[in-house]
């Protein structure tokens, strides 16, 4: 039977020769890897279950979150992965190296079809080099630590064919927000996309790390790449041996085929909020900005901080702007240095940090305040993601040239003189502390509780439990910060009972790997979230955490409100109002689901 790229990789990696979408196996995992605010979390997993480690040479920590060791917590979680990580041989890639994805490209460890897990929700990147990348949260790797492989369901898959010419001056970041503005941000969820086309075929490696690092913000479990003869050479000089690239099956079977003219792409940015609404750059030139960043793992390499040089060689950032550089890895802000790039950088009056996460994270640089206006070249613009201020997602040269102009604005297009800044009034507002609340922990079939209707689609994880509480490893202290970046529910953990049941949209749980997404609802006892549909990340990580996450298909007949009460069964997937006793169906637990919530959980 042909198969795609996905399930070929997956194929292998499970001792089966066939593998189709919807089949459920154990893959075998070839690096297995915890990041500095994820790894303590891991730690805590193993050792309270006593478990080992599988292979110590296949598993891995990567610190780059927060490599200035500004913020305690994470210099303790730090510590606690360091400790551990002596005591059963495992390999650190410590504060002083960079980006852990793109340290297993550059170290050889992710090359076509191998595969790849992480407590980083871009783990996609690697399929930049046609590597298998999944984000996952702790549970997931610490159980990938101590077996070797993890349970997976095999994605359907998607063929994008880009035709004609890649127009002038048309970045990858560009192109990847152009696809961003045709797909949104759930139409391609749960999906794998593979790439074709002849300007594919000639995209650098770091032009397919900015497409693949932004798989998650469409929904994507991967964009992955067929590497062409570059890329394949790269991989073999860093993994030391031959490689076999994998392919699909020229008669490979797609849930969906789209054919893109790239000559119709043009140069895009995504308004603060989220990524996937984007606009021509024409809509917002003009724009003051307060701050740009150049970096993360989307934009921070050797080909972005040549981009951002050559517009601010000569030239000056603008009175009152602040740029903020980070090179992605440490091989990167090395050969900055030898090319002579940072001195170009410093000259310009920016500054540059250590190589590392920056504005995705809040460990580094790159966090803006309220009010504060930043157009950055991160993957992501959710609310409160980067700082509480407004995020503008670009390309580096456009925000290099944005930084000099003190306006949003094209390289070509930068003004002789910037404007000058006129002092504005602004102010913080404190958020009461939330109320803990207490966990419950049964597990009925059947439930019933209080309805809480948040009718929106794309509720992010930085919405529901901020990154700023990510080093919070006791699922007490969680449910205080439960949707208190959510705007209209920043009270919601004051106000929820045990026994509630949450309803959304589309795409609930979209964006970060963080399990404390999921265990905060545990910590307030709520009893299940239905929605629309998840994202891929959030909804293994309930699974796991014998949380009830259930999806629907419409439920306008049961006109719930807040409030309503409803009982809803698991197994059968029936769920009654009680006001008005309809019924439905929605979508039971599946046979995994089932197992690990009788489990009380995957351990």
């Amino acid at each position: 039977m042909a198969m795609t790229m996905i399930e070929k990789i997956l194929a292998r990696h499970s001792g089966r020769e066939v593998l189709k979408p919807g089949d459920i196996t154990d893959i075998e995992i070839d690096a297995r890897v915890a990041r500095d605010f994820g790894g303590a979390s891991v730690v805590k997993h193993l050792v309270d279950h006593d478990l080992s480690i599988d292979d110590p040479l296949k598993t891995f920590f990567t610190f780059d979150c927060n490599p200035t060791g500004s913020d305690q917590r994470y210099a303790q979680n730090q510590q606690i992965c360091r400790e551990f990580a002596r005591e059963r041989g495992i390999k650190i890639y410590d504060i002083n190296n960079g980006i852990g994805t793109h340290t297993l490209i550059h170290e050889g460890w992710a090359y076509s079809g191998t595969t790849a897990v992480t407590t980083d929700s871009h783990a996609n990147i690697l399929g930049a080099v046609g590597a298998f990348g999944q984000g996952m949260g702790d549970k997931d790797i610490a159980a990938a630590w101590h077996k070797g492989s993890v349970w997976f369901k095999v994605p359907r898959s998607v063929k994008l064919n880009l035709t004609g010419q890649r127009p002038e001056g048309l970045t990858a970041k560009d192109m990847v927000l152009n696809l961003l503005n045709r797909f949104g941000a759930n139409t391609l969820l749960g999906y794998s996309l593979e790439m074709y086309g002849d300007e594919v075929g000639r995209l650098s490696l770091d032009e397919r790390i900015t497409i693949s690092s932004m798989a998650t913000e469409m929904g994507a479990i991967i964009i992955l790449f067929t590497p062409n003869e570059e890329v394949r050479k790269y991989s073999e000089s860093r993994a030391g041996k031959a490689i076999e690239v994998v392919k699909a099956d020229a008669d490979a079977r797609y849930d969906q085929v789209f054919d893109l003219d790239i000559s119709q792409f043009t140069r895009r940015i995504s308004l603060p909020g989220q990524p996937h609404d984007t606009v021509e750059m024409d809509q917002v030139k003009k724009t003051r900005i307060d701050s740009g960043f150049i970096g993360s793992c989307t934009n921070g390499r050797m080909e972005d901080m040549r981009a951002a040089v050559r517009v601010l060689q000569g030239k000056q950032v603008a009175p009152g702007v602040v740029l903020k550089i980070v090179p992605s890895t440490n091989e990167v802000w090395m050969q900055c240095m030898e090319e002579g790039l940072l001195q170009i950088f410093k000259n310009a009056g920016a500054l540059v940090s250590n190589a590392g996460c920056a504005g995705c994270a809040a460990g580094q640089v790159g966090q803006n305040g309220p009010g504060e206006v930043t157009v950055s070249t991160g993957n992501r613009n959710f609310p409160g993601k980067q700082g509480k201020g407004s995020v503008y997602l670009s390309s580096p040269a456009v925000v290099a040239a944005s930084a000099v102009a003190g306006y949003i604005t094209t390289p070509d297009d930068i003004p002789e003189k910037p404007p000058a800044f006129t002092p504005t009034e602004k102010t913080v507002k404190k958020k009461k502390a939330k109320a803990q609340k207490k966990v419950v922990h049964d597990q009925p079939i059947e439930v019933e509780g209080r309805v809480w209707a948040i009718n929106r689609d794309n509720i992010d994880t930085d919405m529901i439990y901020h990154n700023k509480y990510l080093s919070v490893t006791d699922i007490h202290e969680m449910g205080q910060y439960t949707f208190d970046n959510l705007e209209g529910y920043e009270d919601f953990a004051q106000k929820a009972q045990p026994g509630d049941i949450v309803i959304a949209g589309k795409n609930f749980g979209s964006g970060s790997s963080r399990q404390q997404a999921v265990d905060c609802f545990k910590s307030l006892g709520v009893q299940a979230i239905l929605a629309e549909s998840f994202g891929a990340i959030y909804e293994r990580n309930a699974i796991n955490a014998a949380f009830p996450i259930l999806m629907y298909d419409s439920l306008a007949e049961l006109g719930l409100q807040t409030g309503d009460t409803i009982q809803v069964n698991f197994k059968t997937g029936a769920l009654t109002n009680t006001k008005n006793e309809q019924t439905i169906r929605v979508e039971p637990f599946s046979e995994v689901q089932m197992e690990i919530y009788q489990n009380g959980g995957l351990f």
